[in-house]
């Protein structure tokens, strides 16, 4: 009996190391479209969006740097470079995602 208790649990060890079978069907949306495409492209839009808003904000960076001069710093550049620089890390923790 204990014979046969060992072997089950020796047989039944690799069973338990292999990962679980997560490969659930994609999810369809009511329009027939993969959910995961929809969000992809909602993804990519929200993503050529920010980055419109970086250039902008880039071009007016630039314009209020050259018109302050070498030792004045304003707060609105400030605030743009910031703002730059969390819409950067947004679009590249998108891309990171996919």
């Amino acid at each position: 009996m204990r014979l046969a208790v060992a072997a089950l649990v020796l047989l039944a060890a690799p069973l338990a190391c292999q990962p679980p079978d997560d490969e659930a069907p994609p999810v369809r949306l009511p329009s027939g479209k993969l959910q995961r495409d929809e969000i992809l492209k909602a993804d990519h839009e929200r993503a050529l969006r920010e980055a419109d808003r970086i250039v902008k904000l880039a071009s007016e960076l630039k314009a209020e740097l050259e018109r302050n001069g070498p030792h004045v710093y304003s707060l609105s550049a400030e605030k743009k470079a910031a703002e730059i620089e969390r819409l950067a890390k947004r679009i590249r923790a998108s891309i990171r995602r996919h």
